[in-house]
């Protein structure tokens, strides 16, 4: 599943530079080893397992500042799209997994990554049905609009994107 990728360098040296603490790690689930690389994983902040999709409570702000003290195990509840910046943008935005801190319950979205298990991501909106009436009322709050079944094709397509492209 790991496709050659020709990576701009001058993304590579700036994620190198200016996100020093976004370094390999192992999975607070599932223990597997994780690469932070951007040249694996087409994102520029990895804080999520490609296995197992579980992540780890580390932004506070903003996607890489590495500000939380919580550190909590972070479980992925449903996927969502981006909401394009451009609202003159066609189709939906980037794969987004969408994550609850089990210690904290603070939400956090996370863009897929090019290895993560497509199969897993595909789970998610059948996952999602499960969530409790204050998860459901939490993510309304925010703004987070979960992928239902009825839109999986529409996963499915960004996923065959972007093992293909």
């Amino acid at each position: 599943m790991n496709k050659h990728f020709e990576y701009p360098q001058e993304n590579l040296m700036w994620a190198t530079k200016h996100n020093p603490h976004n370094r390999d790690f192992s999975c607070i689930h599932c223990a597997q080893p994780v690469s932070a690389s951007p040249l694996i994983s087409r994102v520029q902040n990895r804080n999520h397992c490609p296995y197992c999709l579980w992540s780890r409570h580390l932004d506070l702000y903003e996607a890489g500042d590495r500000l939380s003290a919580c550190k909590g195990a972070m479980r992925p509840i449903g996927i969502t799209f981006k909401r394009a910046r451009n609202r003159y943008a066609s189709g939906q935005g980037e794969l987004m997994i969408v994550h609850r801190c089990a210690d904290c319950g603070r939400l956090s979205l996370n863009r897929a990554a090019a290895d993560d298990d497509p199969d897993l991501i595909l789970s998610l909106p059948e996952l999602s049905t499960t969530l409790k009436a204050d998860v459901i009322r939490q993510l309304k709050l925010e703004g987070i609009d979960l992928v239902q079944n009825d839109r999986i094709y529409e996963v499915r397509k960004q996923l065959q994107g972007a093992l293909c492209g």
